[in-house]
């Protein structure tokens, strides 16, 4: 099973490059890259919420950046835990439901 899927956050890595997990030499090229630089998606959110002083909801997030919620929110996770997103209160969602607003660290 992926990754992404493990039972804690400390098992997941901080910036996963793409890889198939099937093949050997898809998982060297992507074990070699720099995993201290954003990929263009979690820069994209990034980028995002520094424009934000009041910081945003995952739902604002995914809506800003043109991303599917299901692909937004855990690039959002993985910044959380490279510390430089944190969370910043709640607010009322689109549907009326509270959730937790994101800033920059």
């Amino acid at each position: 099973m992926s990754d992404y899927y493990s039972t804690t956050l400390d098992d997941l890595p901080l910036f996963a490059a793409p890889a198939q997990r099937h093949s050997p030499t898809s998982v060297a090229a992507a074990d070699s890259m720099d995993r201290s630089t954003m990929n263009r998606l979690q820069r994209l959110i990034y980028d995002f919420l520094c424009d934000q002083p009041e910081g945003a909801t995952d739902e604002e997030i995914a809506r800003a950046c043109g991303m599917n919620p299901s692909t937004a929110r855990p690039r959002r996770i993985e910044l959380v835990r490279h510390g430089l997103v944190v969370e910043a209160g709640e607010r009322k969602t689109a549907s009326g439901r509270r959730a937790t607003v994101w800033r920059v660290k």
